[in-house]
């Protein structure tokens, strides 16, 4: 049996693969490590076949759905799940077949409704239900403490002892841990009493993750992160630098448009000499008036580099097929000492 861990930050994932048969699973994937797990399959000549969420990820950005479109994978979640791009939900007490693997789904619900573990002959991956020294918190949405009370203390606890846990969190950099480590040294476990445990989840005040909305929208939907827009935008159009953009308005070369995106505020406090101003939320209603030939070479400007990598994205899009954007912002141009005009 392969086991590979894969650390992004605090998240875990994992590749797991039959020696025999070359077929593989993802469990838990990342967006941001997306290659890694393409490289670890070649590396150990695996086919992946399932591409697995052991819960609705409120801390970091699934790649299950991409990895799925890319290799062929199915996408498997829980039937309670609300994504309506998981190819095979799992109830409690199914099994995967992967090669001579069995892979057999543990209801563990409380850190969200939808927690699954996945047992495989003497190890499990128990998503954020039970981590090394700690268990998964249960306020966020759909968490519930008596559920996950009811997860640990009736059903992983009950495993054989010796059984290896593969959490999808690892903050200490732990290596590793078992049921019977975790059942001896874990402070949350020692509560036992169910009311106690109850309280002490409740009591706790953990700040909310960082992407929190959002990666519970794009998880939940299979919708874009606004970094996935921006990695879209960024490979769908060319840059000019800022030195070449001063070098070509020093010049007066008169062969581009410089298109401020900005809001009228900003562009007013100081702009590219020679810009005009079209702000991001006006780009699609006045750009056929604003550009009637189509074949005319623009430059998008913002303040950080973003917005106008995704109006020059827009503008290609419609049809303005020489639109670029600055490789920077206002606030970068203005850091350099370049001209600037009010």
């Amino acid at each position: 049996m392969i086991i590979e861990t894969i650390e992004v930050g605090g998240c875990r994932s994992y590749i797991l693969g039959c020696t025999d048969t070359h077929v593989g699973a993802v469990i838990d994937p990342e967006i941001s490590a997306l290659e890694r797990y393409r490289g670890l399959a070649s590396k150990h000549g695996l086919s992946l076949r399932y591409a697995i969420d052991t819960h609705t990820h409120a801390d970091h950005f699934t790649a299950s759905r991409e990895i799925a479109r890319a290799v062929g994978a199915q996408v498997v979640m829980s039937h309670l799940s609300p994504a309506p791009y998981v190819d095979l939900r799992l109830d409690d007490g199914d099994m995967l077949a992967l090669g001579a693997l069995r892979l057999q789904a543990i209801a563990t619900p409380g850190h969200t409704a939808d927690s699954t573990s996945l047992l495989v002959r003497d190890h499990v991956f128990t998503g954020d239900a039970l981590l090394i020294g700690g268990t998964g918190r249960t306020d966020l949405p759909t968490g519930d403490p008596e559920q996950l009370y009811d997860s640990l203390f009736s059903r992983l606890l009950k495993l054989d002892p010796a059984t290896h846990i593969h959490p999808a969190h690892e903050y200490k950099g732990r290596a590793g841990s078992t049921i019977g480590e975790e059942i001896a040294t874990n402070p949350r476990l020692q509560k036992s009493d169910r009311a106690e445990f109850v309280a002490m989840m409740r009591a706790l005040n953990i700040n909310a993750p960082t992407h929190l909305t959002e990666a519970l929208r794009v998880n939940m939907t299979g919708k874009k992160s606004v970094a996935q827009l921006l990695s879209e935008a960024s490979g769908a159009v060319p840059f000019m630098s800022m030195d070449e953009l001063s070098k070509r308005i020093t010049k007066r070369q008169n062969d581009l448009v410089i298109v401020d995106v900005r809001e009228k505020d900003l562009f007013d406090a100081g702009h590219l000499p020679g810009a005009i101003h079209l702000p991001r939320g006006q780009l699609e209603l006045r750009v056929n008036e604003a550009f009637p030939d189509p074949t005319v070479r623009i430059v998008t400007v913002c303040e950080f580099g973003k917005i106008s990598t995704l109006a020059a994205a827009t503008l290609r899009s419609l049809g303005f097929v020489h639109a670029a954007a600055m490789d920077g912002g206002m606030k970068a141009w203005r850091e350099a000492g370049l001209a600037v005009e009010a």
